[in-house]
């Protein structure tokens, strides 16, 4: 089985190793390019990474790389699909400002010949009209700012078209993991992106599972 990706917010690392530690007989520690790398006794394995894409150079020790886990005071957030965006700005774990926005994108059609060929001008059109909105509001959110990091999620493509817009090159060049798998954007995806992207990222490899 593939490793999994896990999210954990750095008040719940020290119990998530715990729980690693007895579900797998224990663990031994060691720091490998920037993360906490975890292996049990049994061939499960942790590979743990700061948010933002900062190097942990601590010491092996769960304690200090949760102590470690921490948001810049100036952050960005941008969700994006055909669907709808969400927007915000940070200072550390707070939320300073935000904006969520829905969008109506057609579906696809069946319908052939001409028919096919209007609808799908019209759904090209609703989809960069989607697009313009969610790139008009990150510009209100977030250019300006002194981001340290901005995080992304929700369908590339759809992120990439509103970051091209020239007034938001700023953001681009702050661009920060982890990338952020959500559906259309609503206050409560909005919500638990914000807790996500400021979390610790462990990439758990377990033979046993699968």
């Amino acid at each position: 089985m593939a490793p999994r990706t896990v999210f954990v917010p750095a008040s719940r690392v020290e119990r998530w190793f715990e729980n690693f530690a007895d579900r797998h007989g224990g663990f031994s520690c060691h720091v490998e390019s920037g993360c906490l790398v975890a292996s049990a006794p049994d061939g499960a394995s942790c590979c743990a990474a700061l948010p933002f894409r900062r190097s942990y150079d601590g010491p092996a020790e769960v304690a200090v790389f949760a102590a470690a886990v921490a948001a810049p005071a100036c952050w960005g957030l941008l969700l994006v699909r055909k669907g709808g965006f969400a927007v915000a700005r940070l200072d550390g774990p707070a939320l300073v400002a935000s904006k969520v926005g829905r969008r109506h994108v057609q579906g696809r059609t069946k319908a052939g010949g001409q028919s096919q060929q209007r609808f799908a001008r019209r759904r090209a059109n609703q989809a960069r009209e989607a697009f313009e909105a969610a790139a008009e509001h990150a510009r209100l959110v977030l250019a300006g700012h002194p981001l340290e990091a901005l995080v992304c999620g929700g369908d590339r493509q759809a992120v990439h078209e509103v970051l091209s817009e020239p007034r938001l090159s700023a953001l681009s060049a702050v661009r920060s993991d982890p990338w952020l798998d959500v559906p259309d954007p609503r206050r409560a995806v909005l919500e638990r992106a914000i807790v996500d992207g400021s979390s610790a990222i462990l990439e758990v490899d377990d033979p046993s599972v699968g």
